[in-house]
Parts: structure tokens; sequence; C-alpha cells
């Protein structure tokens, strides 16, 4: 019986782990980190390391994504192109050439842009940004190439590195063991003769926002054209740890120099609000015509310290199948399930509204989105209007209780359009007769 018991705890712990990093908006989303043997050397392999975010709206930001493993032998990088451990470790038993990394556990970042051409690599030298594959497939790409010593020199006799970690920039990420795949195939520029590694494995690093933090990142606040109530960010939709540290938005600390200038440890620096939300997305409902309707969609930037570049929002609303404009924002419907239509990202402008600046006057971004009405499925009752989730860089974000969302009053007509166009005909009248 006990034995029993155990097997069934670790079952549970198992698929619960597996539940965590899945994410039913983008099922698929992961990142592929590949290891291409191209070459021999006397006592190791040079690899090309691949890094594919594979995720439709979750990207790696700034200061960029951290890379580590364990060797399982007693292997040394002699050679890096394209990025670098963040410490050599001890090499004191080398003399001449001496390796550039000699950790049992090395930590391997991206290069940063600008640096000298021989350093440089195919998809290197970003700053360990990634895009997201549905915002920009071209710069979801990050590679650098290796040359491993003191390893084996054959398929047989290589060992696979083991215990691999993603920081992307923060924690949240976890990732498998690494696996034996058919060797990757290449092209030569002229596409008439094809080559292949001598050998290659593949790690996929899925992401959870159970283990990236405790508390949400962001929030929403709602409301509309029919009824003058706003309903706020739930009180500390985001914890309430840092409201010791926030500042106020009329504070003078704010004209010191380098108040916004990020921290090692990116720490926050938080506007102080009653949500303590680093973003707050608000949703509007603006108008209601006879055949369309149009919301606005603001994000706001409650820290000092971040600017957010190539931000995306994703939101889930049964109405999102009919979108017929978006004015501001850049939008793709996300269709993972081909069989329902009611999630899409938006995203900003390349070169206008791509960056959410930090917290402050310009600390917002905002656009409208026309929806034609579905006749048999539309209504302003019950919170209908309102998004069902939503997600701000990849993090679900707190929605206040649907007991709290503005109502529709009850002497409101069902149709609003007939209401709007019988006052605005009155008015009319009025103005002639007078």
């Amino acid at each position: 019986m006990r034995t029993y018991l155990i097997t069934l705890v670790g079952l549970l712990f198992v698929l619960f782990s597996y539940a965590a990093a899945y994410d039913p908006l983008d099922p698929n989303g992961n990142i592929t980190i590949k290891w291409d043997v191209m070459s021999w050397t006397p006592d190791g392999y040079v690899a090309v390391v691949t890094m594919n975010n594979f995720q439709m709206y979750r990207h790696i930001m700034s200061p960029g994504w951290t890379l580590g493993w364990t060797w399982v032998k007693k292997e040394v990088i002699w050679t890096m192109i394209g990025a670098q451990a963040t410490e050599q470790g001890d090499c004191s038993k080398f003399k001449g050439n001496i390796p550039h990394c000699c950790k049992k556990t090395p930590t391997v970042v991206d290069m940063l842009p600008g640096v000298p051409y021989n350093q440089q690599f195919t998809n290197c030298c970003k700053g360990g940004v990634l895009a997201s594959w549905g915002q920009d497939p071209q710069s979801s790409v990050s590679a650098f190439q290796v040359s491993v010593g003191q390893a084996g020199t054959t398929n047989k006799t290589v060992k696979l590195p083991k215990n691999f970690t993603l920081l992307g920039p923060g924690p949240g990420y976890t990732c498998s063991p690494a696996k034996i795949v058919p060797p990757t195939k290449f092209f030569t520029p002229d596409l008439r003769r094809k080559t292949q590694a001598l050998m290659t494995w593949n790690v996929t690093c899925t992401y959870s926002q159970f283990v990236a933090q405790k508390h949400p990142k962001c929030c929403v606040s709602l409301s509309t054209f029919y009824n003058e109530t706003i309903t706020s960010c739930p009180s500390c939709a985001c914890g309430c740890e840092n409201k010791h540290k926030c500042i106020k938005s009329d504070s003078k600390l704010l004209s010191m120099v380098g108040v916004n200038t990020p921290r090692k440890d990116n720490a926050p620096l938080l506007q102080c609000t009653q949500h303590m939300c680093p973003v707050r997305i608000h949703w509007h409902v603006k108008l209601n015509y006879k055949d369309y309707w149009r919301i606005k969609i603001t994000l706001t930037n409650f820290n000092y310290r971040v600017n957010y570049t190539q931000w995306t929002l994703v939101a889930q609303h049964p109405n999102l199948n009919n979108v017929t404009q978006v004015f501001s924002f850049d939008y793709k419907p996300l269709v993972p399930y081909q069989s329902i239509n009611d999630t899409g990202m938006f995203y900003g402008m390349k070169f206008y509204n791509d960056l959410l600046m930090e917290a402050g006057p310009a600390g917002n971004v905002q656009s409208e989105v026309l929806l034609q009405k579905d006749k048999d499925t539309f209504t302003l009752k019950q919170g209908w209007a309102f998004p069902r989730k939503v997600y701000f860089n990849g993090d679900e974000c707190m929605l206040p209780p649907p007991d709290t969302y503005p109502y529709l009053p009850n002497f409101a007509h069902q149709n609003l359009v007939a209401f709007s166009t019988l006052f605005c005909s009155m008015l009319l009248m009025l103005l002639v007769l007078f």
C-alpha cells in the first residue's frame, strides 16, 4: 500500500509539473536549443548552438538570455564565437594555450551589438534579445559557435551535456534532457549540394508563469460608455511587497540622475498604486454601432526602470473572430485550435509604438479596435464585452472579479443604437426649432 501511494504521488507530481509549463493558448510554444557538431578536433569537436524561440507571443527582452549546462566529463571550452562564458574558471593546469572557460557548469550569454567582426557569428550579437515567433520569426533565432576540448571525438564517445538551464532573462524556463536527433541538413548557397552535421542533439525549454514569479506582473481595468463606473485593478493584484519602496508620481526623487537606470538584479522601481503592478491594461468599451462596436485598449507602464521593447498583448474574446480594423497596433489572430478563433495578439508597429517607455508621461501606448457584430451572440449584458483572458509579454494578467464589472443600467434599452439615434434626432429638432 505504501509503495502504491509513493508511486501515485510521484505520478501526480510529474503530471502537475508538465501541466504548469503548458500554455493552452500556445500549446506548441517552446524554446528549442540545437547543438550541431560540425567537425571533430584532436581532443573534441566544434559545434554550432542554435536557439529558436517557437513561442507565439513570449519573447526574451533585455538584458537577454542566459544559457547554462553541466559537462559530464572534464570538457573545457577552447573558444567561442558569437557568445561568451561569463566566468573563465580555474584553468591553472593549462600551459601555453589557455581555454576560454574551464568551469564544470559554464554560463553563456550573447554578445552585444557592435562587437568586432571576428567575434561575430550568424544570428548572434543581439544582447540576448529574442523576438517571439508570432511577432518576428526572423529575429526569433540566436546562435553561436563553440569549440569543446577534452571531450569525445566520435559519435560514440561524445557525452551530451546535462542539467540545462535557461534564464529569459529571469526564471520560468524548465529544460528537458538533451536528446540525440537526426543530423541537421544544410544546403549550399547555390542549393545544388546538401551537407549535414556530424551529430545533433536537441534541448527543449518550456515556460511556466508559476515558476517565474509568485504574483502576476500585470492587471486589467475596465470601463464602458454606458456606465460611469470604472472597475480598477484588484488591490495588491501584483503583490504589495514593494509598497514601501514605491515612488509617488510627483516625487522629487524622479528628477535625480540615474533613477531610471536598470539594476543588475532587475529590481523594479514602481509608481505607488493600489494594485502595485508594473503594467496595467485598460479595456474600454467605447462605442456601439448598428453592425459594429469599438473598444479602446491602453497599456500603461508603472515601472520607472524598464522600457518594454517588442511588447506583446494577447486577449481572448469570442468576437475576436471578426476583427475589422486595428488602428494603431499590429494584430495577428492566434488559432492553436483550428475550430476556435477567439484569441489574438496585439503588438506595436515597428519604429512607431513597439517600445513601451518607462513610467511617466510617455509610459503608455493605445489603440482602438473595430469589431463586426455577430447578431446571435453580441450583447452588452453580464460583462460579455470584456475579455476572458489577457496576457502581457506572455504572462497572464489579473482581471477584476466579474461581480465588479461595469453593468448595463436597468433603464437602458436592449438596443443602445436605437436610443442614441432617437436622442440625436430630438437634439437636431430642437436646434432647428430654436
